[in-house]
């Protein structure tokens, strides 16, 4: 193994609104890591083991998706929830395959049946799965019982202080690294509504602080007024969807340096392809809040909470090759620049506590880069070029 040197190319580091011309840089091929970055000649290419010549096309980090479901299936209204395990593992790697064809380097599971992510995660760490995206577990996640995560082999079904402090010792003893609460109701359960709250305070503060004393994140999956405001005074490390936070709300959250992700791509997919397709319910309860929701994201952007790259891969319509319209969102609806909607995958970078090895092009970073024809400062939907080319720790996947 030696050095790879790359040149002639237009840098995004991810964390600057600029582009650098003429940049090159070069990588570890043991590491996986960059161990320079300039720009004008590539110096010392004689001691690089091989150069590739970029052509002037533009580089930035790989995707960093916050809030997927690998085991569940877009293509299916009920999201197959039905599969065995054999079944919802060949859906995981289909759909993770997807997601790295895509550009997307990272995940942060927030649901899996059968735990299967952390079972993958532990194969990833094994050295196995390479050419699939980084994984950061959630195994089961943890809802009341008849709550919005009462699935089959999908929830935790807890209803007490003690049972969610037995669950969450559990799931961490299994491998999760991201714990993911139901606060409220949600769009694909048919029997509950967003607005109702589900687990407690007093539950959910039980789950933050197992978590918190094992080094781990909290997400709570929280749409409704009062399961957020539940959410955010259990000190989650980031709120959900969040359709409806009001100024106390905001408050807090850019107190406690709360993220938010919106998954803004799993409301459009339904309203766009799902119209007269999608469950009646799931529709009905869509078109209810699409508008606040635009508006109250707008609000969180506004207050200076970080929003995340989060897009609930794997819900209806919502696929895991779909990551990068969720740029596209951002721009087009809550009116971000092009540099602020692509932030928001260092933000899930920041979140999910990697930023000091992923989320932006920099000396001594793990090498996840994608290679694009456009300028995705000037046109986020570039990101979405098919064949764009996608590298991982240094080696090209796609």
């Amino acid at each position: 193994m030696g050095t790879i040197g790359y040149m002639n190319a237009y840098l995004f580091d991810g964390v600057n609104d600029t582009i650098q011309e003429k940049g090159w840089f070069t990588v570890s091929e043991e590491t996986g890591r960059f161990l320079a970055i300039g720009t004008g000649a590539l110096p010392n290419d004689n001691e690089c083991d091989r150069v590739v010549d970029l052509q002037g096309q533009y580089v930035m980090p790989g995707m960093i998706n916050a809030h997927t479901h690998m085991t569940m299936d877009a293509e299916s209204l009920d999201s197959g929830f039905g599969a065995n395990e054999v079944e919802a593992t060949v859906y995981a790697l289909d759909n993770l395959k997807k997601a790295i064809q895509s550009g997307v380097t990272y995940v942060r599971e927030c649901g899996t049946r059968y735990d299967i992510d952390i079972r993958l995660a532990q194969m990833q760490a094994q050295g196995k799965l390479s050419d699939l995206p980084e994984i950061m577990p959630s195994g089961r996640a943890y809802s009341m019982t008849g709550g919005h995560g009462d699935f089959p082999e999908f929830s935790w079904l807890v209803d007490s202080e003690d049972e969610m402090r037995h669950a969450v010792r559990q799931g961490l003893k299994n491998g999760a690294q991201n714990i993911k609460l139901m606060a409220t109701g949600g769009v694909m359960s048919k029997d509950d509504h967003m607005f109702q709250p589900q687990l407690s305070i007093a539950e959910m503060k039980v789950a933050v602080e197992e978590a918190h004393h094992r080094g781990k994140i909290v997400c709570a999956h929280a749409e409704g007024p009062k399961g957020i405001k539940n959410a955010i005074a259990a000190g989650v490390d980031s709120v959900e969807h969040c359709f409806y936070p009001d100024e106390e709300d905001l408050n807090n959250m850019l107190a406690q340096g709360t993220f938010v992700s919106p998954t803004l791509v799993a409301g459009a997919g339904i309203l766009k392809i799902g119209e007269g397709t999608a469950f009646s319910y799931q529709a009905d309860k869509t078109r209810e809040i699409w508008t606040d929701l635009l508006q109250n994201v707008a609000k969180i952007y506004q207050a200076g909470i970080p929003l995340t790259l989060a897009t609930d891969a794997g819900t209806p319509f919502n696929g895991f090759e779909l990551t990068a319209v969720e740029f596209q969102l951002f721009v087009e609806k809550i009116h971000l620049t092009p540099f602020q909607a692509l932030l928001t995958s260092y933000h899930s970078a920041q979140l999910m506590k990697i930023d000091q090895d992923y989320g932006s092009i920099e000396t001594g970073k793990v090498a996840d880069f994608l290679v694009l024809k456009g300028n995705p400062l000037e046109d986020v939907k570039v990101v979405q070029q098919v064949d764009k080319q996608v590298y991982k720790k240094g080696r090209r996947v796609f």
